[in-house]
């Protein structure tokens, strides 16, 4: 079987391509690669001490294992397979299911090679309870995993206890065993006291991985393999990448060359990120991407404690559907942004533009060619006319989408996130900002012990009537 790979392209943010005030140097690259090595060789030190435990990930064996032997359970008597979680302990499980399994996945039996997959990152009613009115004569055939780390996240915490409830009433309370499965702390926490109280199955978040580095744990390789998803062709390519992303050799590393140029635009007024996908199957690895850029390159600190307020915004597009909506920004717009195209050689499959009307023949160069052509002549083109307005171009290219290229693409961009972070001296694994919004929402749902911050809220909860308009 063919390996596939995928490549970073970095020629057009070169001064060869985009000219001197906004293209890198030969000179300012060889500047780059003097800056970048001794950090490629003090991450990899870092690993080794078992600081960046989701460097490890690929080569678990244990995971794996756990995982497929309880997939081949669900998937005996399981029509319906929905994750409870948010964040990393959703972004994951969408963008795999999107890559890896065709659109009409859920729709389409004979597309299908496993079980409709559902997963809820929001508790927007009107959403929630359309599903469950849907399922609520479907709950003995349907099976609900329950991600997250302390089982305290407000989010999905009130989406399990409707659950909990509706299993109960419906099924009885030896329904929860069958239906449910927790992945959680391994020791401790509210949801791994519920799940071990109710005798459910249960899987690990491992230790010192952030929801948002987790997507090759159990966190998200239990929906992939219940989906028919190959979670060992998915670790395979991950573990290939690591090998380039290892290298202390800067022009042979793509995470280093990745992480390099997106802070050397940074630093010179281009502060936001944008992925464009020329795929549908890679659109929510952006909405993955967006998520482990923001919450791990966002800080206020550096390490030494100065006050920076630094990283870079992430932006999602999707080719070709944001040429009609974005691009008109980012060519006359201001020139602040670094472009991420992500291009398919070989699509898994392919259709033929049928023949242009009589009474339309200038509609007839489009006939008979092959929709993958007009798709990357689209990516092509987009990325010409940026470069003509001297817009900086990345392209990561993929051979074609498979597990493989998905799992390589997954462990590059999280190693470029962690080299980013030591070009950017702040810590890339802790999150501290989101703390204070999850401490509001449990003052404004009246969780006992946060009284004095509802008063400091209140005056916002509040709207003053005499600034409505």
């Amino acid at each position: 079987m063919t390996q596939h790979n995928i490549h970073l392209y970095y020629k057009n943010v070169t001064s060869e391509v985009i000219g001197t005030e906004h293209g890198i140097s030969k000179t300012q690259f060889d500047q780059l690669a003097q800056t970048t090595a001794p950090l490629i060789a003090e991450l990899n030190r870092q690993r080794k001490a078992g600081k960046t435990p989701y460097r490890d990930l690929p080569y678990n064996e244990t995971y794996p294992q756990q995982v497929k032997t309880l997939a081949q359970q669900v998937r005996q008597n399981c029509e319906t397979f929905v994750v409870l979680g948010i964040g990393g302990s959703a972004l994951g499980n969408i963008a795999l299911q999107t890559a890896l399994n065709p659109f009409m996945y859920n729709l389409d039996d004979k597309q299908r090679s496993g079980p409709r997959l559902f997963v809820f990152d929001n508790v927007d009613p009107h959403q929630f309870g359309s599903f469950l009115e849907w399922a609520a004569d479907k709950l003995d055939k349907t099976v609900f995993n329950v991600i997250s780390k302390s089982g305290r996240t407000a989010e999905t915490a009130a989406q399990m206890l409707v659950i909990f409830d509706l299993i109960e009433k419906k099924l009885g309370p030896d329904g929860l065993k069958k239906q449910v499965i927790a992945t959680t702390d391994a020791r401790e926490g509210t949801l791994r006291k519920i799940a071990d109280a109710a005798a459910l199955r249960t899987l690990e978040v491992p230790d010192g991985v952030g929801g948002r580095f987790s997507v090759l744990s159990p966190v998200g390789l239990l929906s992939a393999a219940v989906c028919g998803i190959d979670i060992d062709a998915l670790l395979a390519g991950a573990r290939a990448m690591d090998a380039r992303c290892s290298s202390e050799n800067f022009f042979n590393n793509p995470a280093a060359l990745n992480a390099a140029i997106n802070r050397h635009y940074y630093h010179r007024g281009k502060p936001i990120s944008v992925m464009m996908p020329y795929s549908y199957s890679l659109k929510d690895m952006s909405d993955w991407y967006r998520q482990l850029w923001a919450e791990s390159l966002g800080k206020r600190n550096d390490l030494k404690g100065n006050e920076v307020c630094i990283g870079p915004t992430p932006v999602k597009a999707l080719g070709t559907t944001d040429q009609h909506s974005q691009v008109q920004l980012y060519r006359e717009g201001p020139n602040d942004k670094l472009f991420t195209f992500l291009q398919v050689d070989q699509f898994n499959r392919d259709v033929i533009i049928g023949p242009a009307p009589k009474n339309a023949p200038e509609l007839s160069y489009l006939a008979g060619q092959p929709m993958s052509r007009l798709l990357n002549a689209e990516k092509v083109a987009t990325e010409y006319a940026l470069l003509h307005d001297k817009r900086p171009c990345l392209t990561v290219l993929f051979d074609a989408i498979d597990a493989g290229t998905v799992g390589q693409f997954i462990y590059l961009f999280e190693v470029t996130t962690s080299l980013a972070g030591l070009l950017f001296n702040i810590n890339a694994y802790d999150q501290p900002a989101v703390e204070l919004g999850k401490d509001a929402t449990f003052a404004l749902m009246d969780k006992p012990g946060s009284e004095a911050l509802a008063e400091k809220i209140r005056p916002f909860a509040a709207m003053d009537q005499a600034f409505m308009s």
